[in-house]
């Protein structure tokens, strides 16, 4: 069972990450995806508010009725909710009140923690931590995005778990591929531990023989798939991925500028000449997709990462870039597990409403914050997606 000074502590990496973004009204919205930082705060501690607190109402007093509206992503059975693609018009409750919210929700949370809890409120409780970590991720990809889309094209900085040398982001160039001999593999989640419904129940799937790159692509080889006409070549392309890049315009990645002496791209330090080694990212899957194809080679399905990549913490996860560095797309749509039953009420809306339209992700990237990566993971998008720290590994049938 998590204690108070879990979840302190997940709450205290929070407060860091919002810390560097400046005005305590950032309202700069171009996208429906993202959210200004502080809706991701308060929607974090309305999460246990609702959750975890709610379920004790004569024990928890509400600290403001609108709140529920405002801050409720998208959890139909609980009730009406702000649109989306709004909430960077609102600019209140400011900064100052949203973390007024956050100390009284802390306040009761430490209350209810310390004097114990039921194992439901428990199993409550440490989802909700794993929820924050989901938007502390969140919440740098918005950051990043909004200040992206000033002319000064200002730096955000390192973030908190980053040593100062991973500020510029990471690659890898091991070479060579890594082989499995396929044959019938257990995948899922099975074990002790937190995991996420999505990633369960544990199952058996028929691999045949497969190989993982040892590497992630990198910007160098994408240099290469542009200077080839990779985004000009509509044989390379799924159809509705060439509609999107000539109604989007795309001709590189999420983020990248071209300047006279050549492509630089914004990222967390600001805007940094693009560099060869360094893994590529902010690709959607439609261009993941593309890629592989050029490259004579495929994306990975979900169950060949997993059977083939190590748990993270290891010496070899870590330096082949399984963890880390870029989410990884694979081929494999997001859909249920055989056997998957989302839980009963609200909480049932978390993941399995939105198998559907979407792929899959593996690994984690820099902004995954420590501890929160796993072998099991499934991150999911829609195959349009750029804006998050997305890259490629890619895959290829054995000999």
């Amino acid at each position: 069972m998590p204690g108070s000074s879990e979840y302190g502590v997940v709450r205290s990496l929070t407060e860091q990450l919002a810390a560097p973004l400046g005005p305590e009204d950032q309202t700069v919205q171009s996208m429906p995806d993202a959210s200004p930082t502080k809706w991701h705060r308060a929607h974090t501690t309305w999460f246990f508010e609702e959750f975890v607190l709610g379920a004790r109402p004569s024990e928890y007093r509400v600290f403001h009725e609108g709140y529920a509206y405002l801050f409720n992503s998208y959890y139909e059975a609980v009730g009406p909710r702000h649109p989306r693609p709004e909430r960077g018009v609102i600019t209140r409750p400011s900064a100052a009140e949203v973390g007024a919210y956050r100390r009284h929700v802390d306040s009761a949370m430490a209350r209810l923690l310390d004097g114990g809890t039921d194992e439901g409120t428990a199993l409550r409780v440490e989802l909700g931590l794993h929820h924050e970590q989901q938007h502390q991720e969140l919440l740098i990809m918005d950051i990043q995005h909004a200040l992206s889309r000033n002319p000064l094209a200002p730096a955000y900085g390192t973030l908190p778990w980053e040593a100062p040398v991973l500020a510029r982001g990471t690659g890898t160039t091991a070479p060579g591929w890594l082989g499995h001999d396929g044959g019938i593999v257990e995948v899922g989640h099975g074990g002790p531990g937190f995991a996420f419904d999505n990633e369960s129940p544990r199952h058996e799937v028929l691999l045949r023989p497969f190989e993982l790159s040892a590497s992630l692509v990198t910007n160098g080889d994408w240099l290469s798939f542009m200077a080839d006409g990779g985004y000009e070549r509509p044989e390379l392309w799924m159809s509705e991925g060439w509609a999107l890049v000539r109604t989007q315009g795309w001709r590189a990645p999420e983020y990248w500028r071209q300047r006279d002496d050549g492509w630089w791209a914004f990222g967390l330090a600001g805007l940094q000449p693009v560099r060869a080694a360094e893994a590529v990212v902010h690709v959607s899957w439609f261009e993941a997709d593309a890629f592989a194809r050029w490259a004579g080679a495929r994306l990975p399905r979900e169950s060949e990462w997993e059977a083939l990549v190590p748990a993270p913490g290891g010496a070899t996860a870590a330096a082949l870039g399984f963890y880390g560095t870029v989410w990884q797309w694979t081929a494999s749509p997001y859909t249920a597990y055989p056997g998957f039953a989302p839980s009963a009420g609200a909480i049932g809306e978390y993941n399995g409403k939105f198998m559907v339209n979407q792929q899959v992700l593996r690994g984690s990237c820099r902004a995954t914050p420590p501890g929160h990566a796993r072998r099991t993971y499934r991150n999911f998008f829609p195959p349009q997606a750029r804006w998050m720290f997305a890259g490629v590994r890619l895959a290829r049938d054995a000999a």
